[in-house]
């Protein structure tokens, strides 16, 4: 009988060391604290703040709003000829430099014109803006010109 007392007491005595082990463990293995895993599914702030200083996007650029008005030659060259000509941008002649456009008047104005509208060396053809009539972009050419002398 006392065999049968003393198992007993030693499984009693084993099941309550086992409670007490798992009642001192068991709080140390709870999280209480958020992880960042665990921030960075629910909060928008961690996102907000990594975001990238700049975005690049490519898009077509919206087709000029064709009112049917032809533009003269210093508006054509305000939006379209002065970024190179002002700035003497890949070797564009400044349109205040006369020695400069000496050798290109002495060609003569069509010989202008043809390069204006088909383009030359770094300039596009009609400066890059295609949707410019060839009258614009004569009228271009003349007030350089005129400029120019």
């Amino acid at each position: 009988m006392a065999d049968k007392h003393s198992s007993k007491g030693i499984m009693w005595a084993t099941i309550i060391v086992a409670i007490v082990l798992i009642a001192a463990i068991f709080p140390l293995t709870v999280k209480k604290s958020t992880s960042a895993a665990d921030a960075a599914s629910g909060d928008d702030a961690a996102d907000i703040r990594i975001q990238p200083v700049a975005k690049f996007e490519l898009a077509k650029a919206a087709a000029p709003a064709a009112d049917g008005a032809p533009k003269d030659g210093i508006t054509v060259y305000n939006s379209v000829c002065g970024a190179c000509h002002n700035t003497g941008a890949a070797g564009a002649p400044k349109l205040d430099d006369k020695a400069a456009w000496a050798p290109r008047l002495a060609t003569g104005k069509d010989t202008l014109y043809k390069n204006a509208i088909g383009g030359k060396n770094a300039m596009p053809a009609k400066g890059g803006a295609a949707s410019l009539s060839d009258a614009e972009i004569k009228g271009a050419v003349d007030y350089m010109i005129s400029k120019a002398k």
